[in-house]
Parts: C-alpha cells; structure tokens; sequence
C-alpha cells in the first residue's frame, strides 16, 4: 500500500502502480503520464470514473479506501484459493463468489467482497449439497461447481431481496435499542476545516454527543464510536459497533465543495454498483427527511457510498452529512450548541421512525 495519499501532480512508482492497476481494468490513460508515472488529468479522470463505479468519494484522491478498492478490483474468481481466515479475504472474486453462491439459494450475506463467517456457512452447505468435502475451502473444484450450476445473475441480487423482505418485516422501538454513533475523523485526520477555523473532526465529535444525549433521553443506549482523543481506523469502529451489537450505526460528517455557496443536507447508505443496503437506504432516507422538512435544510438527496464504515458494520448503517463546513453560514450554524441540537433531534426522530 501507498505510504502517502497520492494527487495530481505527484510522480513517481506508486503512482505508476495505480495507473497499471486501472489499466488492467480499461481505464484511458495517456501515454506520456504512462512513461513518467505522472499523475495528470488523465490518470485524473481514470481514477474518479473507479471512484465513482465503487461507490466512493469522488476526490481524485488515492487515499487508503481507493487504494484497497484498486487491488481487490484486481481479483477475479479462480485467481486464488479463497477460505476463512483473519484478516478476512476481500476482493472482487469474494464479492463474485457471494453473487454466485446467493442466486443458486445459499444465503451468502451481503454481497460485501468480504470472506467472512457467513460466507463461509455458504460455502460449506454449498459443498454439502453438491456432494463434495463439507470444507469452506473454495479452490479450483469448488470454482467450477459452482459455474457447472450456471447461476442466474440477472436480476436484483438475492442478498438485497431478502433484506428488503427483512426490512418490510421490521417492528422495533428506539427504546433499549443500542445505537452505534461514529464522530467522522480524528486527532489525526481533522477533516475539512472551515473560512472561520472550525474542524470537521471537533463539530463531529460534538454532533456525536448532542446525539447520544439524544437517544438517551428516548431509552436508547448510544455507543460513540470515537470520543476525547480516541484515534480509531474505521475498521476499528465498524469493529467496534458488530462487537458491542448495535442494532444501527449512525456515522457524523460534515460535506465540502471548493463553492463556498453549496450548501445543504445529504445522507449515505451502503451500495456499489451491483449491490446496496435496503434497510440502510431506508434509515437514510428517514433521517434525510427530518433534516430537510424539520429544519428547512436544502436536500441534497441520499445517495450510495462504499466507503469502510458502511461496508463492514453488519447493522443498517448510514453516513450523515447535515451540512457543508465550506459554507460560511452553515459553519456559523454548526458552531453554534443550539443548532447541533437541533440536528441530534432530527436524526434521532428518523431513528424513531
């Protein structure tokens, strides 16, 4: 991996790395950027077309989240031998596997690209009914059993069917419930900072509290994610949340535009381009709505989003975005107590509802 978040301008073998790998997946990058391991507009725009098809933050950037993106993109089922261990195996051939295993009627999980316990539970009664070695391990007989089936995948996946169905079927109550809040960014990264000096990582921290106050006063018991100097990776929180059981994750961020005039709310649910969160678009659609129509916020709609928290908690899960820190009057807003309680009260009807 990248020791360093690589941008335009930078040169050098990373970046030559990058731009093969995007390559080796159709990208269009000119040749002399090629030559010099320059990282110009063309590799520019090769890397925010992958972005945008993962489901990621559009920036350009090649930071940790499109760098793991990059090379799980490079896997295709039978590259290698696939069974659970931990790390778990990600990549595109888990993610083409899971596809696979949740149209022939093995319940899979969510199509994650993630190997985990639930996959493995797959594959093992796939084996069992096929009349092989009951093993989890899938190699090169286990690829082409799978394929001997011929699996439909056209259509809505299985996996996305069936919480849909779950979802339809929901009855729960915010009271005893354990709601996860993840406070976005960190003493190391403070995120966006605004023209007055606010930082995305303090107002998120305080959003966060505002919010668990909150659910507490509606019987709910709110887990924060990050709190004080707490430096967690978002693997750690998504960690931390399947750990402590939340039944939802609610992660805080604040949205960002060189136009300092953008401004408004939006919130974010799993998805990709062939697969999403039901019960997380609908949570997203709920608090979306108490933002906009409780608070006057501009709607910036809900939209999918890849990104690590929302990938590997195991609950509904959302990224909210309640406004843009580059905006001088929403950043006056937010710095003030009254108006991030304000939030923590629209976010926590949405949960209610």
């Amino acid at each position: 991996m990248p020791v360093r978040t690589i941008r335009q301008g930078d040169q050098g073998e990373d970046v030559r790395d990058v731009q093969h790998r995007l390559l080796a997946l159709a990208a269009q990058i000119d040749p002399e950027e090629l030559q010099g391991g320059r990282f110009g507009p063309s590799t520019l725009a090769a890397v925010r077309a992958f972005q945008q098809r993962r489901g990621l933050i559009v920036d350009g950037r090649v930071g940790p989240e499109t760098w793991g993106e990059l090379v799980e993109a490079g896997y295709a089922v039978g590259d290698r031998v696939l069974y659970l261990r931990y790390p778990h195996f990600r990549g595109d051939d888990v993610r083409a596997l899971q596809r696979r295993l949740n149209a022939l009627g093995f319940d899979a999980g969510r199509e994650d690209g993630i190997f985990g316990d639930r996959t493995e539970r797959a594959v093992r009664e796939f084996q069992r009914n096929v009349g092989r070695e009951p093993d989890g391990i899938v190699g090169p007989e286990t690829v082409q059993a799978v394929e001997r089936l011929r699996p439909d995948l056209a259509g809505p996946s299985r996996a996305v069917v069936r919480e849909a169905e779950a979802v339809a079927r929901m009855n729960l109550s915010l009271d005893g419930a354990r709601v996860a809040i993840d406070p976005g960014h960190g003493p190391s990264d403070p995120g966006r900072v605004g023209a007055a000096g606010e930082r995305e990582a303090d107002l998120t921290l305080l959003l966060g509290r505002d919010l668990a106050d909150e659910l507490r006063a509606v019987g709910a018991e709110p887990i924060l994610l990050r709190d004080g100097d707490e430096d967690p990776s978002p693997t750690d929180r998504a960690r931390r949340a399947n750990e402590e059981g939340a039944e939802v994750c609610v992660s805080i961020h604040l949205n960002g535009e060189d136009d300092p005039a953008a401004e408004g709310a939006s919130c974010f649910y799993y998805g990709t381009e062939d697969t999403h969160s039901p019960a997380g678009h609908r949570l997203a659609d709920l608090i979306q709505d108490e933002l906009t129509s409780r608070m006057g916020l501009l709607d910036g709609r809900t939209h999918p989003l890849g990104v690590t928290l929302l990938r590997e908690t195991r609950m509904p899960a959302v990224q909210v975005e309640p406004c843009f820190l580059t905006n001088p009057r929403e950043e006056r807003l937010l710095a003030q107590p009254g108006f991030r309680r304000d939030i923590a009260v629209a976010v926590t009807h949405g949960l209610r509802r």
